[in-house]
């Protein structure tokens, strides 16, 4: 009896991978801690998700559903639940929307891992069997797209509102996703029309109103006072409008220095000298026929002074000023100008030309606003309004989400359905595919199958269906040769989502499985965490 004991256990031996426990302690500790991180914003995927209240250590509170931001706002000590972090972020940068979607993923897959790792697969084996799934899933899902032209906005508008309807703004969607298209369509350059820079959409948050007065507005606009201290106009028509970057105030010295003054009359010079110096330089102003001036923020003196505010008022001259720095570079390329360093190089061609500038009064503050720009550069600037912070900041990143949605549609210019639609396809074909591999590797990839059918198990049990029933059916229907078919959170059952113009773009989806997977492979991979003090 005790022969063939001892030859079976020679020959698991060598079949099956045998661990030393620390290494699996750790790796143990590594998955559950990463599932814990993917279990928090599990609960707000999809239309009917829940929103998070973040209350951060200085008092700040946000209400917010984007997965990016929840996980951003997290003290997350745990290094391998760090990259769960990292990987939201990540996905943020590459398609901007499916921030939830791809840490639901990779804690799906986490789970199966640990399954697979208790039945005593190795890692590696388990990492290279996710990788070839992963590429497999890419090509099931750009066989299942539907191409998309830039010229169909309705589709770009259903893209961009499903993308709205997950958030706590989603009422407003109508309004907020062909604001969207518009923005991004209006930022395309020509000449390179596979590529959107978001930095040229700016959002303009401005407390009062509701979310249903957000506008998009051609032009510029200010979240500033003009500064009317001297009584200057609050109005100019045909402004030619330049943007400095130097002082119009008395010169100082380089140095901290104390100039003593004995009598009066040398103090009565040195005034006289400062009006002249201001005088001329606002003489050389009007002379180029400019009538509005956006002064930068200037940190080593008064970027203008009560004296040149008079001057300035009394040449007619409108001023703005604590023009941020950073916000240079996008206001010339609107305004078609160049920005002035010194008064010696105040030219006429230096200005920017637009019809209009005016103060406009909104809610309790001002705003000001310039239309009618002549050569205005591809930018554009959105206005967007809320009742209270909380909804301002929400709306601004809801915003955020779907000009990217947008922008991965001119990148890549694909469609795809939503409504867990995608990753049921993928779970049934993949299944199918892992029939056909052999050894360990099929048992993996069958993993990988289930472990995406968690997006419509956790979209159905966010809505509040019985997620069981649901994904069973859904199976069913897509076993059937209905691709397309995808849970109708609104209606509560299965529908061809397609139809319910429930779309998304390609990017996100391939996207999200890609950097899941490879999250995943890496958090496999590490046996052991060494902190070095």
């Amino acid at each position: 009896m005790a022969a063939p004991v001892a030859t079976l256990a020679r020959s698991s031996k060598t079949e099956s991978y045998v661990d030393n426990k620390r290494k699996d302690d750790i790796r143990q500790a590594n998955i559950v801690a990463a599932r814990a991180v993917a279990d928090a914003v599990r609960t707000s995927l999809g239309p009917k998700g829940m929103d998070k209240m973040i209350s951060t250590a200085s008092g700040e509170v946000i209400i917010t559903n984007d997965g990016a931001t929840i996980l951003n706002k997290m003290e997350v000590l745990q290094p391998a639940a760090k990259m769960l972090v990292e990987l939201s972020k990540s996905q943020d940068i590459v398609a901007g929307d499916g921030t939830t979607t791809v840490v639901v993923i990779a804690g799906a897959l986490l789970k199966q891992c640990l399954s697979l790792l208790s039945h005593g697969i190795h890692p590696t084996i388990i990492s290279d069997s996710l990788h070839k799934a992963s590429i497999k899933a890419v090509d099931v899902l750009t066989a299942m797209a539907v191409p998309v032209e830039l010229s169909d906005r309705e589709s770009l508008i259903k893209s961009a509102s499903t993308s709205l309807n997950s958030k706590v703004v989603s009422q407003y969607s109508t309004l907020l996703a062909p604001l969207a298209v518009d923005a991004v369509l209006s930022v395309v350059d020509p000449a390179k029309p596979d590529l959107v820079d978001l930095r040229d959409v700016k959002i303009v948050k401005k407390l009062g109103g509701t979310v249903d007065d957000t506008e998009l507005v051609k032009g510029l606009v200010f979240d500033k006072k003009v500064s009317h201290s001297a009584g200057g106009p609050t109005r100019v028509e045909n402004a030619k409008i330049a943007v400095i970057q130097f002082q119009i105030s008395p010169p100082k010295t380089d140095i901290e220095q104390s100039i003593v003054v004995s009598d009066y009359t040398q103090m009565d010079r040195i005034l006289k000298e400062e009006r002249n110096y201001i005088l001329g330089m606002i003489k050389k102003i009007k002379g180029t026929g400019c009538n509005v001036l956006l002064i930068q923020k200037s940190i080593l003196r008064d970027a203008v002074t009560d004296l040149s505010l008079h001057y300035l008022a009394k040449a007619k001259i409108l001023v703005i000023k604590d023009v941020e720095r950073d916000e240079i570079e996008f206001i010339t390329k609107t305004l078609n100008c160049l920005p002035i360093a010194n008064i010696e190089h105040f030219r006429a061609e230096k200005l920017g030309f637009a019809d209009c500038v005016e103060e406009v009064s909104l809610g309790d503050g001002k705003i000001v606003k310039i239309t009618g720009i002549k050569d205005m550069g591809r930018t554009t600037t959105v206005l967007v309004r809320g009742s209270n912070q909380l909804v301002l900041d929400e709306a601004e990143r809801s915003l955020h989400d779907a000009l990217c949605v947008v922008r991965c549609l001119v990148n890549k210019r694909f469609l795809i359905a939503g409504g867990g639609a995608p990753e049921i396809e993928l779970s049934r074909q993949l299944g199918a595919w892992a029939k056909v591999l052999q050894g360990m590797e099929s048992y993996c990839v069958r993993s990988f199958a289930e472990a995406l059918e968690v997006i419509p198990y956790t979209l159905a049990e966010n809505a509040g269906l019985n997620p069981i029933s649901i994904v069973t059916e859904l199976r069913n229907r897509h076993a059937q040769g209905e691709i397309n078919a995808g849970i109708n959170v609104r209606k509560g059952q299965i529908t061809n989502i397609l139809e319910e113009n429930v779309v998304q773009p390609l990017l996100v989806s391939t996207s999200a499985i890609t950097l899941a997977t490879e999250c995943v492979r890496m958090i496999l991979k590490i046996d052991d965490i060494v902190t070095v003090r």
